[in-house]
């Protein structure tokens, strides 16, 4: 597991990126293309349905392929949470020195681990060797996969992480920093002032009052962790995709009731009583019986944010909604 460790200092230093990393979304899309998994990762319907329609296309991501493991962190250069396009984001890769390219894969003499399992292939080693010739291929494939696969899909990245940003920032204005930690993620846990995470790993990691940039993610189906010397501490977590169907709805029709079922795939995205009521037009009782009926069977949570409660999924109804089987046994 990761743990997160905030001090009062952190918790006032909070921030929610303005637009999704267009780098690291690329180079996430390539990991999906590998079949990499992660600790706690999800089944993304949108995910699923991109992946089936790049087997038809077959993108070539050409070098990245060297650079981007299936596990494990990402090499620090491929990603710039600070670029404002995917423009100013290649300068910054392609203007990378060589010392720190070493660093980010593995490869420099001074002790160092870029957290993947898989050994560099030649062409990175000519890379962090500072080869002319590495780095143009790095610039033109990153440009060419970019063109091709990412660019199309890019307007539906840039509207649902707006959403996503609209979300965190509702749970903040209702509930501060308490409520906004609490729901960035089913599988993740908030007992102040510890965020933890799932992970192959342990990692215990303080943000030493420099606070954390949380980074919404299309494609990130778990959490990442960047760390930054004297800058904050960057946080990936997969974006909510709201307008993703439900897997199992016909299915939980029959089993939940209808409304039931309603209620449980409208939490996909975290919901006091009221908003519940409203987006599955239902009464103010009506909802709040529902959501009770569903924390009992231990498919949602309910935490209270001042003077409201919030629901959200549990890991079993994010589970059940996604087709998966729970990871552990129920009796």
């Amino acid at each position: 597991m990761i743990r997160l460790h905030f001090t009062d200092t952190d918790l006032r230093r909070v921030t929610v990126a303005q637009a999704p990393d267009a780098l690291l979304e690329t180079a996430l899309s390539v990991r999906r293309l590998r079949g990499g998994t992660a600790a706690g990762g999800t089944t993304r319907p949108a995910l699923s349905q991109w992946h089936k329609a790049m087997q038809e296309t077959r993108p070539r991501p050409g070098v990245l392929l060297d650079l981007v493991p299936r596990n494990g962190f990402l090499p620090d250069f491929l990603q710039q949470p600070k670029a404002r396009d995917f423009a100013t984001a290649l300068d910054l890769v392609t203007g990378t020195s060589a010392e720190q390219l070493a660093l980010d894969l593995g490869l420099a003499d001074t002790p160092g681990w870029n957290g993947s399992l898989e050994q560099p292939s030649r062409w990175a080693r000519e890379l962090a060797n500072g080869s002319p010739a590495a780095r143009r291929a790095l610039q033109r494939d990153l440009q060419a996969y970019f063109t091709s696969t990412i660019a199309p899909l890019w307007p539906r990245v840039r509207a649902d992480a707006m959403a996503d940003r609209a979300v965190r920032a509702e749970m903040l204005l209702r509930g501060g920093v308490d409520a906004l930690l609490t729901t960035l993620s089913p599988t993740w846990s908030w007992q102040a002032p510890v965020l933890t995470l799932p992970s192959t790993s342990r990692h215990d990691i303080p943000l030493c009052g420099r606070g954390l940039l949380l980074v919404p993610s299309w494609f990130a189906v778990s959490a990442l962790v960047m760390y930054r010397p004297q800058k904050p501490t960057v946080l990936v977590h997969p974006m909510l995709l709201a307008q993703e169907p439900a897997f199992s709805f016909d299915v939980l029709g029959p089993l939940l009731g209808r409304t039931r079922a309603a209620v449980l795939a409208v939490l996909r995205v975290p919901a006091t009583t009221t908003e519940l009521a409203e987006r599955v037009g239902i009464s103010l009782a009506t909802a709040s019986q529902h959501a009770t009926v569903l924390r009992n069977a231990a498919l949602v949570d309910t935490t209270r944010t001042g003077p409201s409660v919030l629901h959200s999924l549990t890991p079993l109804g994010l589970a059940l909604l996604a087709g998966e089987e729970p990871s552990t046994p129920m009796h």
